[in-house]
């Protein structure tokens, strides 16, 4: 009975935080639902009996990815409201994506029907003499392997599109050249000085500075003014 009470009270916080998740305006409070989210979804899978997900969701997706999430809508500065320019032109092609996903869902769940014996497995999910841990390690790197490589490899593809997606050249921003670096010679960049004991760096005539083909604005104005900065 009181599990059972429980297992309503944790799915009708888990449903209503996913809900605000998605409609949230501020990105910050999206992320603090979606932990809740994910804490009641760890609680319901320990009333399940499966303790080792409860524990992987709580120390990974919140420990780990929604923090890195919550880091990144914090540290980034993000115009929201240009993203949310477009919705108006791009909403005919959203809503007949999210039809077609509609459907495809209606398709699946029409056609779907239980196994037989699957509520007795229900009962005990667990196969008797081994645990819960040892279970699930059979199923994704035994039974299904090649479908939890599948899945992994979609996910890698997703990830390197978003990467795509939203990497940007900035004119502002500086690049490393490597050819040019690997191609300067000991004679571009160093320059020996023999100074006496005792003479300091005056005995060379002033404090040196590394050899720069071009130099740029900010060191031509240190120069000029003779506060230039040592190497």
């Amino acid at each position: 009975m009181i599990t059972g009470i429980l297992f309503y009270i944790f799915a009708a916080i888990l449903l209503a935080s996913a809900a605000m998740v998605v409609s949230s305006r501020n990105p910050v409070h999206a992320v603090l639902f979606l932990i809740l989210a994910f804490f009641n979804a760890a609680a319901l899978f320990l009333i399940a009996g499966a303790e080792f997900l409860a524990m992987i969701l709580v120390i990974v997706y919140v420990g780990a990815v929604a923090v890195l999430f919550l880091f990144v809508v914090m540290m980034l500065d993000v115009d929201f409201a240009e993203l949310r320019s477009g919705f108006q032109r791009y909403l005919p092609v959203g809503a007949t994506v999210g039809v077609v996903l509609l459907l495809e869902l209606a398709v699946v769940l029409g056609g779907w029907e239980l196994a037989p014996g699957a509520v007795q497995l229900r009962m005990s999910p667990t196969p008797a003499g081994i645990s819960n841990t040892e279970a699930i390690g059979r199923i994704l790197y035994t039974d299904y392997v090649f479908q939890f490589q599948t899945a992994g490899l979609i996910l890698l593809v997703a990830m390197i599109g978003a990467i795509v997606l939203t990497l940007r050249d900035r004119k502002t921003s500086r690049h490393q050249n490597i050819r040019r670096q690997t191609e300067r010679t000991v004679k571009e960049t160093l320059q020996l000085v023999s100074v006496k004991l005792g003479a300091g760096t005056n005995a060379s005539g002033g404090i040196l500075r590394p050899m720069v083909a071009e130099p740029e604005p900010v060191e031509e104005e240190a120069d000029a003014g003779g506060h230039g900065h040592g190497h």
